[in-house]
């Protein structure tokens, strides 16, 4: 940790914040003292008070640690380039259409690669009523179920949540040229095609 950057980090972030010294230091238990040591760079937080000012700050903690955070390139807003997340502790789905840090459970995620279908995990299609009438022969199983189905164009995401014991079908809109993605539990992401 090199304190100068650290502390200048911390300085940029109170003030983008609002903060005086005084208020930081009493939000996280610490003297203004001691904020304003760090700030100058001769010294720097104890290892106790990390998550406290992460949280102050709404950081992650290795940001505070390395003294910089880094900003990625202006996404181009194409919902094509979308990325899945999935965490393996408590089930929740995230997503990103551009490079990003994501982390749950306190666990940092990687992005989910997507594989071609399979006939266990092809969709069938029924097209009525102007939408698509989706179904799956998978098993729906507390052990091994779809998760979700996704239909990702250019504009757009439609996610749909499925859950173990209930029926592996839903209806989605046509939408021509979209993604029709599916999170299997035990086999992970895999892209398909809609066909009717």
């Amino acid at each position: 940790m090199d304190q100068s950057k650290t502390g200048a980090l911390i300085r940029k972030l109170r003030l983008e914040h609002g903060m005086t010294q005084k208020t930081l230091a009493e939000a996280i238990g610490v003297s203004d003292k001691a904020v304003s040591k760090w700030e100058r760079g001769f010294g720097s937080p104890d290892v106790s008070l990390l998550n406290a000012l992460s949280s102050a700050f709404g950081i992650n903690v290795e940001n505070l640690l390395t003294g910089s955070l880094h900003a990625n390139e202006i996404d181009g807003g194409n919902m094509k380039r979308i990325r899945f997340y999935v965490c393996p502790t408590c089930g929740n789905i995230l997503t990103s259409t551009g490079v990003s840090d994501i982390s749950c459970c306190g666990r940092k995620l990687t992005t989910l690669a997507a594989t071609p279908a399979d006939e266990a995990h092809m969709p069938a299609a029924e097209f009525t009523d102007g939408e698509h009438y989706i179904t799956f022969s998978h098993a729906m199983t507390k052990d091994h179920y779809l998760s979700f189905v996704a239909l990702v164009h250019y504009d757009r995401l439609i996610l749909v949540r499925l859950y173990p014991e209930q029926d592996a079908a839903l209806r989605l809109p046509k939408i021509r040229g979209a993604k029709l993605y599916t999170y299997c539990t035990q086999h992970g992401l895999i892209q398909a095609t809609i066909k009717s």
